[in-house]
């Protein structure tokens, strides 16, 4: 049977096919039981791989979940590792951007891998829930041919880079940050100095102040657009915010620079990163992101620590040479913009285009966002919206960090039958970015950290604000809100004007789920300011809290009194006072309501949270390294199955390469990947000094890296791919037990 490997090789970039393989050798090495779990855990998770967690009433028994039929009620308990059951694919869509051919894709990945279900992200990703693990090569192989990676979408690395949806349209910004976006996602990606984090990095860029944009003042690096008049020329540049970010405590970032010119983004970016993995805290995972660290320090020592880097960054002509390609990124409307020529409108258009309609810069065109409730879109949506933006917009689909799909350069004059085709496919709703427009994250619908459903909460707030939005003055309508199903944020509850996360209380022998309640985060500013959580409140009550505090806010707001300000003159002592009516607990028998969440009838229970893995577990550099070349190692096992003596000859020496550098970069992290070079450090740190030295081999198994070295022999037959196999074998293991008693862990 022809495999999507070989059907896409021509399409799939190289370097990103390399990634595949050695990924899906990791995965055969692992049922092998030949690489461990927690290196595979991680290796897995920068390539978006989770497990997720399954409480909800459904079977999962290893079959994909569009075959199984739930029976009503049936509880079995969800499975122990990814092998038993389908989990969850993140995949990295950078700045959110997207073509029509592209949405298309993950249309068919979602229809044909996973439960019909595409789920739009806070970071601007695609979330694909139920998909078996073993199917994650081909649908990784499918991204790829059509320019999308799931490359470091987890784990401790750098994830999708985020920018303002209104970049290149907007009315306010300095320039259009979508070209930079792009440039430091392709500089970044898999780079090496991005491979030795203790924690995960995001990085957003936003295009102007005022907005929220990229709310790049959340963010562990923010890039905010600048312009500065120097000797008589604009030069543009960035404003460099580190040690953002929001999780349990948050974190409002510094100022690192105050002006980084586009030719020093790329150094610095990298500058900070080995700040990061040098100093960073690798043992202790819930202090190892970088905000830690700038707090730590300081921003003026960790300022100094970045300089003194930046001394040693080598010379990379990436670094600049995107500049020069600059102009070539350009947007390409489906039609000229015309302006809307009084022609009848469709019911209920009049509301659509006040709450989702941004008209542009350009004159002629606006920018629309459908509001998708809870982030979701089915399959069949996304073919239907590929079709229209195909017809209206060609390829200016942008997905937002507050879960919507946005679709640019729409000429004004398509509004009304863009609108009806929206509508026809329940894509149409009005309200986006307003108090309806909840964002949210899985909560205990799948995250394993999961406390509360935020899904279910926001569900019910939205199906009762959906029923009243005419009827609300302007000053609630522009609120946000934002529910997280545990503290960790990932619903940015903290930079809401009223957020919601996940936690729990007793009364007698049960157990209630409840929301903490946080008010008078700002969202405006790129995430000006953080919320303070106030007191918790029962899942079931937090309806009602919404209704107390809006209308309070109605009734005493000053003129043009923001939330913000209004929640800060009232102070938390009195808004306690009005929440603690409804923070009284009754029993089982007196309500038995309060014991179930929103959207589950069963008593509620949080006895099976279990490990998260949204940032995986710290795992040294050289466990990551080493493992690509044992993958490496592998692949020459199967080409000598397969017959291709040369292939295996060729992968077993590079997996030689590979490990040698694997332990070379524990000293020497900018060794690179040229051969010449891995080989010559390796032999002057590890064979000249014997470090690679045991008792018994006396250095002979490094002896057989340097033979190979010298030069492919005569003849390459099967008895010799079978020695050379056999030769790297014991070659990595030398190099595994060589690294251990550097480090102290084995002695011989």
């Amino acid at each position: 049977m022809t495999t999507w490997k070989e059907i896409l090789k021509d399409e799939i970039p190289a370097e990103w096919g390399k990634l595949i393989d050695t990924y899906e050798a990791q995965m055969e090495l692992r049922k092998q039981g030949k690489l461990g779990e927690k290196v595979f855990a991680e290796a897995r998770l920068r390539k978006g791989v989770y497990g997720q967690r399954y409480d909800n009433g459904q079977r999962h028994d290893g079959v994909r979940t569009r075959d199984l039929a739930y029976p009503s009620g049936e509880v079995v308990k969800g499975p122990d590792t990814l092998w038993d059951a389908p989990g969850m694919q993140r995949i990295k869509i950078p700045y959110g951007g997207l073509t029509a051919e592209q949405l298309e894709v993950l249309s068919e990945l979602a229809d044909e891998y996973s439960d019909g279900i595409l789920h739009i992200t806070t970071r601007q990703d695609i979330q694909l829930h139920y998909v078996h693990i073993d199917d994650t090569p081909d649908l990784m192989r499918r991204l790829a041919a059509v320019g999308i990676t799931t490359q470091e979408a987890c784990g401790n690395s750098v994830r999708n880079i985020t920018a303002c949806t209104l970049a290149g349209v907007c009315h306010d910004e300095v320039f259009d940050v979508s070209p930079y976006a792009d440039a430091m996602t392709q500089f970044l990606l898999n780079h090496d100095d991005v491979q030795d984090f203790g924690r995960k990095f995001k990085v957003a860029f936003s295009g102007c102040a005022g907005h929220a944009c990229g709310l790049v003042k959340m963010h562990d690096l923010g890039l905010l657009a600048q312009s500065r008049e120097i000797n008589g020329e604009t030069v543009r540049g960035f404003t460099v915010f580190v040690g953002g970010g929001l999780g349990t405590v948050p974190h409002q970032a510094k100022v690192l620079a105050e002006f980084c010119t586009e030719e020093e983004l790329l150094p610095l970016t990298q500058a900070v990163a080995r700040v990061f993995a040098r100093l960073g805290e690798k043992k202790n995972r819930n202090r190892a992101r970088i905000k830690f660290l700038v707090a730590k320090l300081g921003i003026d020592e960790f300022r100094r620590e970045v300089e003194e880097e930046l001394k040693t960054v080598p010379r990379d002509d990436r670094h600049d040479a995107y500049i020069a390609n600059l102009s070539d990124f350009t947007y390409k409307p489906a039609k000229a913009g015309m302006a809307l020529n009084g022609a009848p409108l469709p019911d209920s258009f009049e509301d659509w285009y006040r709450s989702n309609v941004y008209r542009q810069v350009q004159s002629g065109y606006s920018t629309i966002t459908l509001n998708t409730p809870l982030g979701d879109f089915t399959a069949l949506q996304g073919f239907q919206l590929a079709d229209i933006a195909r017809r209206y917009v060609g390829d200016n689909i942008r997905l937002s960090v507050e879960q919507n799909v946005v679709l640019r350069w729409v000429a004004d004059a398509d509004l009304p039958a863009i609108y009806h085709d929206l509508c026809e496919i329940g894509l149409g709703d009005p309200n986006a970015g307003t108090i309806v427009d909840i964002t949210t994250c899985p909560g205990t619908d799948t995250c394993k950290l999961g406390i509360a459903s935020s899904r279910g909460l926001t569900a019910e707030l939205r199906t009762r604000l959906i029923e009243k939005i005419n009827l609300l003055p302007d000053a609630v309508r522009e609120l946000k809100i934002k529910v997280s199903g545990c503290f960790n944020s990932c619903g940015q509850h903290h930079v809401a004007d009223i957020g919601f996360f996940g936690n729990s209380r007793r009364s007698g022998n049960h157990k209630l789920p409840h929301f903490q309640v946080v008010l008078g985060g700002q969202w405006q500013q790129n995430a000006g300011s953080y919320g303070l959580a106030v007191g918790a409140v029962p899942a079931k009550c937090v309806p009602d809290v919404l209704d107390a505090l809006t209308e309070r806010y109605v009734a005493e707001r000053g003129a043009d009194e923001n939330f913000q300000t209004w929640v800060k003159d009232l102070g938390r002592k009195e808004i306690k006072a009005m929440l603690q009516p409804y923070m009284q607990l009754p029993s089982f028998e007196e309500n038995p309501g309060y014991f179930s969440d929103w959207g589950d009838s069963r008593v509620y229970t949080i006895d099976d949270i279990g490990v998260g893995e949204c940032a995986g577990e710290v795992v040294s550099l050289f466990s990551m390294e080493i493992s690509k070349a044992e993958s490496t190692q592998f692949e020459a096992l199967l080409a000598l199955d397969d017959g291709d003596y040369q292939l295996a000859d060729e992968q077993a020496y590079k997996a030689m390469v590979m490990a040698a550098r694997a332990l070379v970069r524990t000293k020497h992290l900018d060794v690179g990947d040229d051969y010449d070079t891995i080989v010559d450090e390796f032999r002057s740190r590890f064979y000249d000094t014997e470090l690679i030295y045991d008792r018994f081999a006396k250095g002979k198994f490094a002896r057989y890296l340097f033979k190979r070295h010298e030069g492919t022999p005569a003849r390459v037959n099967e008895d010799y791919a079978h020695q050379i196999i056999d030769e790297t074998q014991l070659f990595i293991e030398n190099v595994h037990t060589a690294e251990q008693r550097i480090n102290g862990v084995i002695v011989g």
